[in-house]
């Protein structure tokens, strides 16, 4: 059984360079989190069972495997919010580390002090999400049922695997269905009120998402795209 973490939380660092973990781990003790170090990809799935960790900060390049590997097996196994570091980027590498399930992604070298309030702004964003939903009633349109509160949404009768993300995302336009939601809000909402860069990764998640629906993008029953806008969910009147 995991043993009490510090009171920000217990962050699992998984990176082979010494050079940058030590010092990181001493800024994370100083800044109220509780440290775990590992050096593998191995180490990082082992201790992901025995230390629960708040959130995991992974290397993609590790010794023994491909971080993008461990993160997929991460994702598989719980919601535990990701922080991807690598050397590597490029608008692509930052994408596909999204697509794979990350809540975040950081370039070396960087700011110990940006890190961590970055960590602080996932563990921020991916813990009241629940809370919020467990006063929600289900929500149903067409053959879709979306559970807030215990957080599972089904199609046709089937439980839909979805990502963190792509059931937050399905929320928030489900909430507001028959309404435009701008792409500003749905990434406020879903990734972060303060949120830099580039919006393909809610074009990525809104594919998914078009995938597990069935939903054909030139023929939408769900999910219509508004140009240059944001998105439209169907109204319950509007679907099958």
């Amino acid at each position: 059984m995991a043993t009490p973490a510090a009171p920000g939380g217990r962050i699992l660092v998984v990176e082979d360079e010494t050079s940058i973990s030590e010092p990181f781990a001493e800024a994370l003790r100083r800044a109220g989190f509780d440290p775990v170090v590992t050096r593998t990809a191995a180490g990082a799935l082992e201790l992901a069972e025995e230390v629960e960790p708040d959130l995991v900060m992974l290397d993609l390049s590790l010794p023994d495997g491909d971080g993008r590997d461990v993160c997929r097996e991460l994702r598989r196994r719980s919601d535990v919010p990701i922080v991807m570091l690598t050397a590597r980027g490029t608008e692509m590498d930052r994408i596909v580390g999204l697509e794979l399930g990350a809540d975040d992604y950081v370039v070396k070298p960087f700011s110990a002090r940006e890190v961590v309030s970055r960590i602080r702004a996932v563990l921020r964003r991916s813990a009241p999400r629940e809370a919020a939903g467990a006063g929600e009633k289900p929500m149903t349109i067409g053959e879709l049922t979306l559970d807030p509160a215990a957080r599972t949404a089904t199609l046709a009768g089937a439980e839909l695997e979805l990502s963190r993300k792509e059931f937050d995302l399905l929320a928030e336009l489900m909430r507001h269905a028959g309404r435009v939601v701008k792409r500003e809000d749905l990434m406020s909402k879903v990734w972060d009120v303060n949120w830099f860069g580039s919006t393909k990764t809610l074009d990525v998640h809104i594919g998914w998402l078009r995938r597990k629906l069935r939903d054909d993008p030139n023929r939408p029953t769900y999910i219509e795209t508004v140009r240059g806008v944001g998105f439209r969910f169907a109204a319950p009147e509007d679907s099958p």
